[in-house]
């Protein structure tokens, strides 16, 4: 496990941002596994800044979505697939041919969630899998629970999730119930993972997920065990976990890394 401590949000967004290039850079055709939500938007902007520089070609990578919405149609201004394209790939030279996210809108999810499954598998996998982290400790919609999930599935959302990202809707009701997700065993299958995480509300949490017990009600906890995670997080997020002695002095300056 490797902690990169940056000041704030847009240095952890450089930070990850460099990462990613890296990967694309030195591996043109790589799979990236990529997140929604507030957390990696500066990420985003930068590597959009390097593209239309010239720094940075995506014309040969693909990516995978963690998750979609079930009942939403990729138009709708709340899918995931809207996200991505406003946020990321429609200022981008990717091909919208290497470009995979999960079918809200099929009758048969249980179908769809294998089928995704099926196509992360015959890309090879994912190479670099950039993450965020949930208040409650959930990856992607993997929810708090018994046991943790291996394969892309069907999640019905919990309260808090739902109170979180109902006000992204103009009605709270328009808000899903039910998602579609990559499982944690999918997502530990990743090369290289890069987790995300910023602000002071996260601290606890982060701090369970790299310094608690494994255990499938904190699912970020499983992360512990991947070969190749880098933690990129501000200060405030890192607040708990800088005063564990177990752990502090293995912890990386930003502009250092």
């Amino acid at each position: 496990m490797t902690i990169i401590r940056a000041k704030d949000y847009n240095e952890m967004s450089r930070t990850a941002a460099n990462i990613v290039s890296a990967q694309v850079i030195l591996f043109p055709e790589c799979v990236l596994g990529l997140a929604t939500g507030d957390t990696p938007i500066g990420m985003y902007n930068q590597l959009i800044e390097w593209n239309k520089k010239g720094d940075l070609d995506f014309s040969q990578v693909k990516t995978v979505n963690l998750d979609e919405y079930i009942g939403l149609a990729k138009e709708h201004y709340q899918s995931y697939f809207w996200f991505m394209q406003q946020n990321f790939f429609n200022h981008i030279n990717i091909n919208a041919k290497n470009v995979f996210l999960p079918d809200g809108l099929v009758s048969d999810t249980q179908n769809e969630c294998a089928r995704y499954e099926d196509r992360i598998q015959t890309l090879g996998g994912i190479d670099l899998q950039v993450l965020g982290l949930g208040h409650n400790g959930h990856i992607g919609f993997n929810e708090p629970g018994t046991v943790f999930k291996k394969k892309t599935h069907v999640v019905t959302l919990t309260e808090r999730t739902i109170a979180a990202n109902s006000r992204f809707f103009r009605d709270t009701e328009e808000m899903p119930k039910k998602a579609i997700t990559m499982g944690m065993g999918t997502i530990m299958q990743a090369k290289r993972i890069v987790l995300m995480c910023a602000g002071e509300d996260k601290s606890e949490i982060l701090y369970k997920a790299l310094c608690g017990d494994i255990d499938p009600m904190v699912p970020a906890s499983i992360l512990q065990l991947h070969n190749n995670l880098t933690i990129v997080a501000d200060d405030e997020a890192l607040r708990l976990v800088r005063q564990d002695a177990k752990i502090s002095n293995t912890i990386k300056i930003a502009a250092e890394s």
